[in-house]
């Protein structure tokens, strides 16, 4: 016991770090098991949208999502859930809401919102539609002007 106070006492800083790491991860656990909503991975999310009907709600900016989105996906921006204005998602309130945003960084605090809000099952895509390409898993993209020429007279 002795050499775990000898070892503290010299090594005050490291052991702050690894008490502050330790204290964070516990949070994060805690948060993840008390949060209103859960976290699934690309392919469980396809399986809730083909199977239970489920809804991909994606909450990047509309030039983000016409650069490339999850087919079906609705295109909801943060700033409308937090109004309230949810817009055709409204009639989706039973039915699983999978919440979807570049990174899964950002896509939390819309599914609480949501679940406040009403919506039964609400879900985040873990790491967002970064993971879902890495599952090599499709995306809609918009058509660009490109490859179309006009007809001179």
């Amino acid at each position: 016991m002795q050499e775990y106070i000898d070892f503290v006492s010299n090594n005050m800083i490291l052991t702050l770090v690894w008490v502050g790491l330790a204290a964070t991860l516990l949070m994060s656990l805690i948060k993840q098991k008390t949060a209103a909503y859960k976290v699934v991975a690309p392919n469980d999310a396809a399986i809730l949208n083909n199977r239970e009907n489920g809804v991909f709600v994606d909450i990047r900016s509309h030039d983000e999502f016409r650069a490339g989105h999850i087919t079906g996906a609705i295109n909801v921006l943060p700033s409308e859930i937090k109004s309230h204005s949810f817009g055709e998602l409204e009639k989706h309130k039973t039915d699983p809401i999978i919440v979807v945003c570049k990174t899964g960084q950002t896509a939390a605090d819309s599914a609480n919102q949501l679940a406040k809000a009403g919506f039964e099952s609400v879900y985040v895509l873990k790491d967002g539609l970064t993971s879902w390409n890495d599952a090599k898993m499709p995306l809609v993209r918009a058509k660009s002007g490109k490859g179309k020429s006009k007809k001179k007279k």
